[in-house]
C-alpha cells in the first residue's frame, strides 16, 4: 500500500523559516507565510520536511489512491520558491497570465522572489485554489 511521505506534522514553521540561509529568501518566506494564512485563514502547518501548508483536503482517486494534502502552500527551496496551488483548475491558467515573472509545472508555480509577482494575483491564484478543491472535495 502506497504511504504518502508528505504529512502534516508538528514541526515548527518559524524555526524551518529561521533556517532558509539567504536573508532575502528567510524575509519572502515570512512575507509569503503573512499572504497565506491571512488570505486562507487556516493557520501555517509543516507538511513533510520542507512545505508550508494552509488548509487541508482528502483526496480519493478513482485508483483507490486516497490521501490528505494541504489546500494551498509554499516551499522556500534553495534555488526558487515552489508555491503549491490545485492541479486541474484552468482558472489557474488564466490567473498567471497576469502573475508576472514565475515558471510552472503540473503542481507547482515557481518564483524567485516576492518582488517579481503581483501579490493581488498570488491571493486570487490562493483562493480560486481553495475554492476549487472544496468544491471537488467536499468534506
Amino acid at each position: 500500500m502506497y504511504e504518502p511521505k508528505t504529512k502534516e506534522n508538528d514541526a515548527d514553521v518559524i524555526e524551518f523559516i529561521e533556517k532558509v540561509e539567504n536573508p532575502k529568501k528567510r524575509a519572502d518566506a515570512y512575507q509569503l507565510l503573512d499572504i497565506f494564512t491571512e488570505t486562507t485563514g487556516y493557520p501555517a502547518k509543516m507538511w513533510g520536511t520542507s512545505i508550508i501548508g494552509f488548509g487541508s483536503y482528502h483526496y480519493k482517486y478513482a485508483t483507490g489512491h486516497e490521501g490528505d494534502a494541504p489546500l494551498v502552500g509554499f516551499s522556500p527551496r534553495k534555488a526558487k520558491f515552489s508555491l503549491y496551488f490545485a492541479t486541474g483548475d484552468t482558472e489557474r491558467e488564466n490567473l498567471l497570465k497576469d502573475f508576472g515573472k514565475h515558471t510552472s509545472g503540473k503542481a507547482c508555480v515557481y518564483i524567485n522572489k516576492v518582488s517579481d509577482i503581483d501579490v493581488e494575483v498570488l491571493k486570487a491564484l490562493i483562493n480560486q485554489s481553495v475554492v476549487f478543491l472544496r468544491d471537488m472535495y467536499p468534506e
